[in-house]
């Protein structure tokens, strides 16, 4: 009986272990946003296996469940990003700069995303940010920027609405990657920067 019991209580374990893994490789734990990914981009964070047969099954089982409709890596890659560059959740109480340069693509997009990986349920169609609004600042060398807000800004600035964004996140995807970006993202990749401005009630 003793003998019996130990055998019980090691499937048990090795069951919670295994159950609890597979949950958390699937991105279905509660509170668990994230895609995860190989490819890290200072706080953006992508996989090359999206939307390709290469992804293992929990993989994409994490895509499903985070509603990526996802292309074959030579159409799009994606990277996700869910703090700022000091490393602090988004939020939608505070204020934050976007900026970027030129990209190594034929088109790209930063899409605003609430805490549901939807995107948030306002009125102001401003939730994206792309290539032909950055085209349109005429940066020197291809540079852009845009406001992050849940209020539009003052002036003619680019605006991203976080409006009912909560703690929200960011998808930043390139569309038909120049030849080269699959073999070395990291390399010729600069993703863009998202600077905390201020925040309602607190100090930046």
């Amino acid at each position: 009986m003793k003998r019996a019991a130990i055998y019980i209580l090691f499937a048990l374990v090795g069951i919670a272990i295994g159950g609890y893994t597979a949950l958390a490789m699937s991105g279905l734990l509660p509170g668990d946003r994230r895609t995860q990914g190989s490819v890290v981009l200072g706080n953006w964070y992508g996989d090359l296996a999206i939307g390709s047969e290469d992804a293992s099954p929990y993989f994409r089982t994490r895509i499903a469940r985070h509603g990526l409709l996802a292309l074959a890596n030579t159409e799009a890659i994606y990277f996700t990003s869910i703090v700022d560059d000091s490393g602090r959740p988004f939020s939608e109480a505070c204020n934050y700069r976007l900026s970027g340069g030129a990209m190594p693509a034929r088109w790209w997009s930063v899409t605003l995303y609430n805490s549901d990986n939807f995107l948030p349920d306002n009125a102001d169609g401003a939730l994206s940010f792309d290539a032909s609004r950055a085209e349109a600042q005429n940066g020197a060398d291809g540079q852009w920027s845009a406001i992050i807000s849940a209020e539009r800004p003052d002036g003619e600035t680019a605006w991203l609405s976080s409006k009912a964004g909560g703690n929200f996140d960011l998808t930043f995807r390139l569309y038909v990657p120049d030849e080269g970006v699959l073999g070395d993202p990291t390399g010729m990749i600069e993703a863009p920067s998202v600077e905390r401005l201020d925040c309602a009630g607190e100090a930046a």
